[in-house]
């Protein structure tokens, strides 16, 4: 498998990062069984880094997939705002990923300056979990070409995980353009770059290979994390990043597994998710009603929903 460098100073890893959203609880497409299996078949085939979030809830599920795999690097990430809070998500990982050098944490879902300076006491703490050894690498998730370009400056920031694809989906401030200059401004400062949402929540899986080519032609990008919750969804991804042949079963079986938001028929209307949502997917029509275009199919509305209304089917 091709293996890149992450940046001017991060570390060699496979060009494709398991994106372990598709089989978190958050998304609860397959059993906590099914998803360890799926994500120690993707170790065993020569991926060697996972992309979790604290609100994923699937450490446990990461540390018994990988507890074979020592060298198999670790991107986890949380809204920490304080420093108490961040030194507690990274206590809460590491206990439970069972690690005691976590390789990276990242501060989740960073919009612009303006946000970064409101999780100024946790970005601090970040620093100084970083100089101690507690964490090798630090950065931000962002869906804004404004919190690319604000992380680019943030002192002492080594990654970042934008949402990159080729129809510009999920950018939450702006097109596609100016989310390429924000990469292209970053990638000068030697940052590592991984993107995210490659086939823009299932929207572009119908022409997989532009969808890939697009990202690796964006210079400074080095890598993607790919959601994957079944073995077949790893064979079809290695194979397309291989160039290589895709068998016309597997083709099928998998480029055409359409997926959805799914509302509850007993939602009350309470309107959480839409505060929850980044992409502004859902509005209230007494009940929530999502815009099936605009969704990314991120699964952030189903946390925060009271009732257990939402999931992706």
């Amino acid at each position: 498998m091709r293996q890149v460098k992450l940046g001017l100073w991060g570390p060699e890893v496979s060009e494709v990062c398991f994106g372990s959203l598709a089989i978190s609880p958050l998304q609860g497409r397959v059993t906590e069984e099914e998803g360890t299996s799926v994500l120690k078949y993707a170790l065993e085939q020569g991926v060697n880094w996972i992309d979790t979030a604290e609100i994923y809830d699937n450490y446990a599920q990461i540390a018994a997939a990988s507890k074979d795999y020592p060298n198999v690097r670790i991107i986890s990430k949380s809204y920490s705002v304080t420093a108490s809070e961040m030194r507690h998500s990274l206590e809460k990982a590491r206990t439970a990923l069972q690690r005691e050098t976590l390789d990276f944490f990242l501060l989740h879902e960073q919009e612009s300056a303006l946000t970064l300076k409101g999780h100024a006491e946790a970005w601090e703490e970040l620093l100084r979990a970083k100089e101690k050894g507690i964490v090798r690498w630090i950065g931000i998730s962002t869906h804004a070409a404004a919190g690319v370009r604000a992380g680019a400056l943030q002192p002492g920031l080594d990654v970042i995980h934008p949402i990159l694809n080729y129809q510009g989906l999920g950018i939450i401030d702006g097109n596609l353009n100016a989310m390429l200059e924000a990469i292209a401004f970053a990638a000068e400062l030697g940052i590592g770059i991984y993107a995210m949402k490659v086939f823009g929540g299932g929207h572009l899986s119908h022409d997989p290979e532009k969808a890939v080519a697009f990202v690796r032609s964006v210079q400074g990008v080095q890598a993607m994390a790919l959601g994957m919750s079944s073995r077949e969804e790893v064979d079809y991804n290695l194979l397309l990043l291989a160039g290589q042949e895709i068998p016309s079963e597997l083709r099928e079986k998998v480029k055409h597994r359409k997926r959805k938001l799914y509302i509850a028929d007993w939602c009350q209307g309470c309107g959480l998710c839409l505060e929850a949502c980044p992409q502004g997917a859902l509005h209230l029509e007494k009940v929530a009603v999502v815009d099936p275009e605009a969704c990314v199919l991120c699964g952030y509305c189903g946390r925060v929903c009271p009732h257990f209304c939402l999931k992706i089917v």
